[in-house]
């Protein structure tokens, strides 16, 4: 299973930046959407199979993960948002700090999730603990200012100014460069330190969330693979999309409660996996409509 799921990651990446991507370009709308859907079909033919291999259950396992990965990745795209604002990223360079940003991503969701499943398996009390950092994750997030990044005074990018100097302007698509003899680090390579920092804050959240589902860590990291995998093309799909969706913080904030809940009360009231993935999706349908039918007002300026 480990091999199998290794050639198909590799393979999408290879395709991806050796055919798709080679060259730095602004990603159009349409390509961004078609990507967005070759991504998602990829990681529902993978959950087909690993429901043929390893059983319905561990399918379903798999499938739910990968909802509630995808869609509490989707608070991460308001991040990349303003660090993309904050640093002044050029559009055409964008793509190539999300990539370095998964790779990372990848690494320490990795570290994240083989952590967490020993944890579980040796320390029965972290289970509570995962339950309780949910709920708390999920009233931060609902309150007002709870979320604020400054992607200019993170803590990592600091220390990457403390040592090594960075140049004031972009150096084209370089994360470093040599000037009289001494290198320096460019706006790009900050841009991808506060994405790898932000990462991290996030992986708090999903992490247990997904472990809520499964406690397998082929099925936990695969999910979590293939939801950052498609984070990429997601995020130039919906950037201009997702301020519209005003619900979506509550929605995402409801999808943590649950996951929560369930770990803390998962030893009297267990609840299948089909019933988790049915009321994540209920919450991300409701969340959609509400926005829908009950859009922001805009401000009238005077």
């Amino acid at each position: 299973m480990w091999m199998g799921f290794s050639v198909a990651v590799v393979a999408a990446i290879a395709l991806d930046l050796g055919i798709f991507h080679r060259e730095a370009r602004r990603i159009a709308l349409k390509e961004a959407l078609a990507e967005s859907a070759g991504w998602i079909g990829l990681a529902l033919a993978f959950s087909l199979w690993v429901s043929v291999s390893m059983g319905h259950r561990a399918g379903l396992e798999f499938l739910t993960s990968y909802v509630v990965e995808k869609s509490l990745s989707i608070d991460n795209i308001f991040v990349f948002l303003l660090i993309f604002e904050g640093f002044a990223v050029p559009s055409q360079s964008q793509h190539k700090v999300l990539y370095c940003g998964v790779v990372g991503a990848l690494v320490m969701r990795a570290i994240f999730v083989f952590g967490g499943v020993a944890l579980l398996n040796r320390f029965h009390f972290v289970l509570f603990v995962f339950g309780a950092i949910l709920i708390v994750s999920a009233v931060v997030m609902l309150w007002p200012g709870g979320r604020t990044i400054r992607p200019e005074r993170n803590w990592l990018v600091r220390v990457v100014r403390r040592v090594m100097p960075v140049t004031p302007d972009y150096e084209g698509e370089h994360f470093f460069v040599r000037q009289a003899g001494k290198y320096y680090g460019t706006p790009l390579l900050l841009a991808v330190v506060a994405i790898e920092a932000t990462d991290i804050l996030f992986a708090v959240d999903s992490v247990p969330a997904v472990l809520a589902i499964t406690r397998d860590t082929f099925l936990a990291y695969s999910s979590n693979v293939f939801a950052i995998l498609g984070l990429r093309a997601l995020y130039f799909a919906l950037a201009d999309l997702l301020p519209r969706f005003r619900f979506m913080r509550p929605g995402l904030a409801a999808i943590l409660l649950f996951t929560g809940a369930k770990m803390l009360a998962s030893e009297r009231i267990p609840i299948s996996t089909g019933v988790s993935l049915g009321v994540i999706l209920g919450i991300l349908t409701v969340m959609a409509g509400a926005s829908a039918l009950w859009p922001e007002k805009k401000r009238t300026q005077l």
